[in-house]
């Protein structure tokens, strides 16, 4: 069981939270980490001169960034880029807004990637995952049954201390009224950010994430959307990943490596075609994109690598947004990584509203595992008759949930340990993946 916050320290986590808010409307959020470099996000309330004042900890000769002045065209947000750190190390920080302290006792800390290789073992590390994340705002939200609740989750999966949270689209759920206009975007964006539930783990742990069609646009949104440049605008304004994008494709795609393994994080948005094409190729993330992903899979040494889509990819069944539904470029996705004998393959899902893990073995031995994790705090998919062919067996879960995945053991014989767990913190299941399974 995981130990409950008492309510005197809610009571004070309030308070704090209702001070920030004076100037702050949501973070500091801590963004994409290197061994040298790390993004800290911020949104003000409103027109201000930001700056970050950070130290080594133990440490205290400090130094200041450059201020950063608010622009009402990014929505009051600020992203610091705070290099030439050294590698596996402590840091504290401060944050001044118009030159002075936003709280003289709020000291928030980050910390550096270890320089590992050719010195030790990779050390051991965690990623906590989840998506549909759904802040109810009652004029707009969908009539009936609240659609969503339980934000404490985000302070339980803060107390499970993981050094990285990977959000898996459907972040934010854009409603009817935001989707026709940008200002409506960050609406959407600042109401669901600014939750006090959502601080302490934006500003414990590496922040990442994709998007899905409720960060995206209408409901199953395509390609063919007329605003997907201001959903790929505001993505950019609220996230802090390392970068968005190909050279020569538009999107969120990216990559990077924690420790010794590698994130590939695919855009399931931005060129996916109409699923009920009558001519030509229906796709979701299209030839170029999955050109790019398999021949930085060939590349990886890593001894998993971890592909984060907004979609499931290895589910059977032809529902809903499963790429069983674009059945040629699912058929294509798989045999290319089967042909390149890429092993350690392990996409990582949302959207279904529903948890499972799923494990497709090709006749020559290599093993690829789909986790979905949903919801975090939006409505359960209840349906458990689905036929899912390649379910591992007792892993549906059906009620707000998240993940937990620690990767350990020697740099030869990694493990990747994946828990899920209820809003409460108490475990759902488990299971251990081995490197050399």
């Amino acid at each position: 069981m995981t130990a409950r916050i008492p309510l005197f320290a809610l009571v004070l986590l309030s308070t704090v939270n209702h001070l920030f808010a004076q100037e702050l409307i949501s973070g500091p959020m801590v963004g994409y980490g290197t061994m040298t470099e790390v993004a800290i996000w911020v949104q003000t309330k409103d027109d201000s001169k930001v700056s970050i004042d950070y130290w080594e900890k133990g440490k205290r000769d400090s130094t200041l960034t450059s201020t950063i002045s608010s622009a009402e065209n990014l929505a009051l947000t600020y992203e610091f880029h705070i290099s030439k750190l050294k590698p596996g190390k402590t840091y504290e920080y401060t944050i001044l807004i118009n030159d002075k302290l936003l709280n003289e006792s709020a000291n928030y800390s980050f910390n550096t990637q270890p320089l590992w290789q050719f010195r030790t073992d990779p050390p051991e590390f965690s990623v906590a995952l989840g998506s549909c994340n759904y802040v109810n705002e009652p004029p707009y939200d969908r009539p009936g049954k609240i659609f969503g609740g339980n934000h404490i989750i985000f302070n339980t999966i803060a107390d499970k201390a993981p050094n990285m949270m990977l959000w898996l689209g459907d972040n934010i759920y854009l409603r009817e009224v935001d989707w026709n206009s940008r200002s409506g975007y960050i609406h959407r964006y600042t109401h669901t950010r600014s939750i006090p539930e959502l601080q302490r783990l934006l500003s414990s742990c590496n922040n990442y994430a994709i998007w899905d069609d409720h960060d995206f646009g209408p409901n199953d949104a395509n390609g063919s959307w007329i605003h997907k440049d201001w959903a790929l605008e505001t993505f950019d304004m609220f996230w802090a990943n390392p970068t968005t994008g190909l050279p020569e494709l538009k999107g969120i795609t990216t990559a990077f490596e924690y420790v010794d393994i590698d994130f590939f994080l695919l855009d399931n948005r931005y060129h996916r075609s109409a699923d009920n094409l009558i001519v030509g190729q229906t796709e979701i993330i299209g030839n170029e994109q999955i050109e790019w992903l398999i021949q930085f899979l060939k590349y990886s040494r890593a001894p998993f690598k971890m592909v984060a889509i907004g979609g499931q990819v290895l589910n059977t069944a032809p529902v809903y947004e499963t790429h069983a539904v674009y059945s040629e470029e699912r058929k294509y996705l798989i045999r290319r990584i089967v042909e390149e004998q890429v092993e350690g393959v392990v996409f990582l899902t949302g959207d279904r509203h529903h948890t499972e893990l799923s494990r497709y073995e090709d006749e020559s031995g290599i093993i690829i595992y789909d986790l979905t994790v949903s919801p975090l705090t939006a409505g359960t998919h209840k349906d458990d008759k689905e036929e899912n062919k390649l379910r591992v067996e007792n892993t549906l879960v059906n009620e707000r949930n998240f993940g937990l995945i620690t990767f350990c053991g020697p740099r030869r014989e990694r493990q990747m340990k994946i828990s899920i767990f209820d809003s409460d913190g108490d475990l759902i299941w488990n299971k251990i993946i081995d490197q050399n399974e």
